[in-house]
């Protein structure tokens, strides 16, 4: 069997392909020029990274919290025989990184993990500060009606020989927050049996004017909001937003 060491390797795997190539072809469609630099802020495990480069961009880098999601990173460059410089860091913090670039992206919901306006509003404030002038900012967050609608009670189950996983969603303790309960099951030859790798993660919902203030008030501008990875108009039932800002 794989020999999975970390959480992060259980999670990377079981992650939906398609949604990457979605993302990706978000991206392209808002920075034609490939040429500038591009960073993928809370990249994760360099999926997205990884396309981005295979589809011309000369210039991507990752920036993540978890250096077992940047080891994985590594993994995927070097299979697609690419290079994506990593950065490790907390994406709230990160004023002493001497770089800036064209463009910055962040998906995958990663703002939502943040639980007070003041680490959103930090968050922000380095991007903003990391852009050129006239860059720009593509991130997705999910909405108040993705967390108190369609999470509570939300089930998925998944299996194949060797690993089971279990994703569970109830409502939480504070307004418009989420606690997703996940669980791996997954067979260790040594022990002929299978061991329990479990992790709760919570995520946090904004008013879609509390963002768009928040990105007014550090500088941005031109903000744009829609629903679909930008093919469609914001409704009441939109579960994504996806932002597009420039400083």
């Amino acid at each position: 069997m794989a020999n999975y060491q970390t959480f992060a390797q259980l999670y990377d795997n079981l992650f939906d392909g398609e949604l990457y190539l979605q993302w990706r072809d978000y991206v392209q469609v808002n920075v034609p020029d490939k040429q500038g630099k591009l960073l993928d802020l809370a990249g994760g495990a360099g999926r997205l990274a990884v396309l981005l480069a295979q589809a011309g961009y000369q210039d991507v880098s990752v920036f993540d919290l978890s250096p077992e999601m940047l080891s994985l990173a590594m993994k995927h460059a070097e299979e697609a025989k690419v290079t994506i410089p990593l950065i490790e860091g907390d994406m709230t913090e990160w004023s002493d990184l001497p770089i800036q670039y064209q463009t910055i992206t962040s998906f995958a919901d990663s703002f939502n993990y943040l639980g007070k306006k003041a680490q959103l509003k930090e968050t922000f404030t380095q991007v903003y500060q990391h852009l050129l002038a006239d860059g720009q900012f593509l991130f997705d967050m999910i909405t108040p009606y993705q967390i108190k609608e369609v999470y509570p009670g939300y089930m998925y189950n998944w299996h194949d020989e060797e690993t089971a996983f279990l994703w569970s969603s109830y409502e939480g303790e504070r307004p418009n927050s989420v606690e997703h309960e996940l669980t791996f099951f997954v067979y260790q030859e040594e022990i002929d049996g299978y061991q329990q790798l479990q992790e709760l993660h919570y995520e946090y919902a904004y008013t879609l004017a509390e963002i768009k203030d928040l990105l007014a008030e550090v500088g941005f501008k031109d903000i744009e909001v829609h629903a679909d990875f930008g093919q469609a108009p914001v409704s009441e039932t939109t579960t994504r937003w996806f932002f597009k800002a420039h400083k």
